[in-house]
């Protein structure tokens, strides 16, 4: 099965090895028709602390390494 891979802002670097991203998801509204934003904030492992806060970043899905943490962060896409 393909490991999901998801893009989003990072919210938080103050733990050890791990970052919180929020991803965020538009879609358009089934009985009102206009454009809706959700968002959902995923922690993500970061072994070396090389993200930091307001990155960018790609994560994907992984073995599950803690109670909250199921996501690996492995690519930025802009500072």
């Amino acid at each position: 099965m393909p490991k999901r891979v998801l893009q989003g802002v990072v919210v938080s670097d103050k733990n050890a090895k791990t970052v919180v991203v929020k991803v965020e998801r538009r879609f358009t509204h089934p009985v009102l028709g206009k454009t809706v934003r959700r968002s959902k904030k995923y922690h993500a492992h970061d072994e070396k602390g090389e993200y930091k806060m307001g990155d960018t970043v790609r994560i994907r899905e992984c073995r599950p390494l803690s109670k909250l943490k199921t996501w690996e962060a492995f690519e930025r896409v802009s500072k």
